[in-house]
């Protein structure tokens, strides 16, 4: 779940043949002074920046960690509706929001569609508790940094329509995650300092999806939070973040 392009033209070179010319004395001649040949230009694109929108990235985890601002966390204000969710989603003309179409995409087996998007059927993997689950109605569409964290880790106060994105995000593999009801609600609001997946196995791939998101999308991590990530780490040596920053 967890989730680089080059062109060049060739240099122009000018070169400029010698001219004579007279004055008005018969016989004599002036060379004129050589022209300089024009300095080599490269017309390849300009690449994006480290962090700059479409750029895709990929780091060591720890590396990753370090590139996460580090600020105290503020909750005054918070309101889950202010992150609009769920909207139409990627097709908005299939009857199913954005909520319907992650549970489809990340289906083990797919589920019969019926008029309405109601799904029947199918089987999906929680990896928060590696459970089967063959119910959907069992499933929560979880946001790997819950909406309270994005308040609290928001680094300048979001706009509606960047909450929005973010509540709707199907561009990366890793901000929305189809997982069992009850692991979802043990998680609640709670960073890695406070709550880790009871599936052991799944810790580093948790470290990594839950920093790429928060790189993602320009959040910060106090340092209690920080701290813990930099624990799980310990044991994810060969543990890569890949993310690319939203727009």
């Amino acid at each position: 779940m967890i989730s680089l392009l080059r062109r060049g033209l060739p240099a122009l070179a000018l070169a400029v043949l010698p001219l004579l010319s007279t004055t008005g004395s018969v016989g004599a001649v002036v060379v004129p002074t050589p022209v300089e040949e024009l300095p080599f230009t490269s017309y390849a694109p300009a690449q994006p920046p480290a962090g700059a929108p479409g750029a895709r990235m990929a780091l060591p985890l720890f590396d990753a960690i370090d590139r996460l601002p580090i600020a105290e966390e503020r909750r005054e204000g918070y309101q889950r509706t202010l992150y609009k969710h769920w909207n139409r989603g990627l097709n908005a003309t299939d009857g199913c929001d954005t909520r319907r179409e992650v549970i489809l995409a990340e289906a083990v087996d797919a589920p019969v569609v019926a008029a309405g998007c109601k799904l029947t059927g199918g089987s999906w993997r929680s990896a928060y508790d590696d459970l089967v689950v063959t119910d959907s109605g069992r499933l929560d569409v979880d946001h790997f940094v819950p909406f309270a964290e994005v308040f609290d880790s928001e680094q300048t106060p979001w706009s509606a329509a960047r909450r929005e994105a973010y509540a709707n995000d199907q561009d990366s593999p890793d901000t929305l995650i189809a997982v069992s009801a009850a692991s979802n609600r043990s998680k609640s609001d709670k960073d890695p300092a406070q709550w880790m997946p009871t599936d052991g196995s799944y810790h580093c791939t948790y470290a990594a999806t839950w920093v790429a998101t928060k790189l993602r999308w320009d959040l910060a991590v106090d340092d209690a939070e920080r701290q813990a990530l930099l624990g799980v780490a310990e044991d994810c040596g060969d543990t890569t973040v890949t993310y690319t920053p939203a727009p």
